[in-house]
């Protein structure tokens, strides 16, 4: 089993790299898009700005590579946080001077990244802290052991709304439902840190590499 976490340049890969460890995997990161091919099953770590992000993952035939490897050879992928949000057909953070759809995301679940006053949110952003999630009517081998109710640690102030709600598998209740895991087909993507969120988190990644992903 390779688990290639994807070496883009962004920064949290070391927490995400030791937390696959300690599932007494070895991941592989991944610094060329050429390389992707090579691994099992694939994450995608992201933090700080989605526009940032993308632009990184535009460079060096990131974007198109991954697109190919998740779409034509059917790579499970899991995005984390700003990862998550990078699946979504387009973004608003970052996208100022875009016409008004925003700027564009990979597109391997559609839905577009908006910022939480703009999904209705009253409390302060950015959301940062543990919440609880809960699941939707959709059960997912990436949710199995965790019941609902169960804590995960939290860092944003965008969210993932998508087009097809059967699409999202969690919400959390942020004064507001927040989208708090996706999934269409072999990609899934988590707004919270799993490789922060001690035990639960533990336990989803094993969902992923261990039970459905690879």
């Amino acid at each position: 089993m390779r688990v290639g976490v994807i070496d883009y340049g962004v920064g949290n890969l070391g927490s995400v790299v030791r937390a696959v460890e300690k599932l007494s995997v070895s991941p592989v990161l991944v610094n060329r898009a050429a390389d992707l091919h090579a691994s099992d099953c694939l994450i995608l770590p992201g933090v700080g700005n989605f526009a940032d992000c993308m632009s990184l993952l535009n460079q060096h035939d990131w974007a198109d590579t991954l697109r190919e490897e998740v779409v034509g050879f059917g790579r499970p992928l899991l995005g984390l946080c700003v990862g998550m949000q990078l699946l979504a057909s387009r973004g608003d953070e970052g996208a100022i001077g875009a016409a008004d759809g925003g700027l564009p995301g990979l597109g391997l679940i559609p839905g577009r990244v908006s910022h939480l006053r703009d999904q209705g949110c009253e409390l302060r952003v950015p959301h940062v802290g543990w919440n609880a999630i809960a699941s939707t009517s959709v059960a997912d081998p990436l949710l199995s052991g965790i019941p609902d109710g169960t804590d995960f640690y939290f860092v944003h102030s965008y969210g993932f709304v998508a087009d097809d709600q059967t699409d999202v598998l969690a919400t959390t209740d942020y004064g507001i439902p927040v989208t708090a895991a996706v999934r269409r087909g072999h990609v899934w993507g988590t707004q919270f840190h799993p490789e922060k969120s001690s035990k639960a988190g533990a336990q989803l990644l094993r969902n992923f590499i261990v039970g459905h992903g690879c």
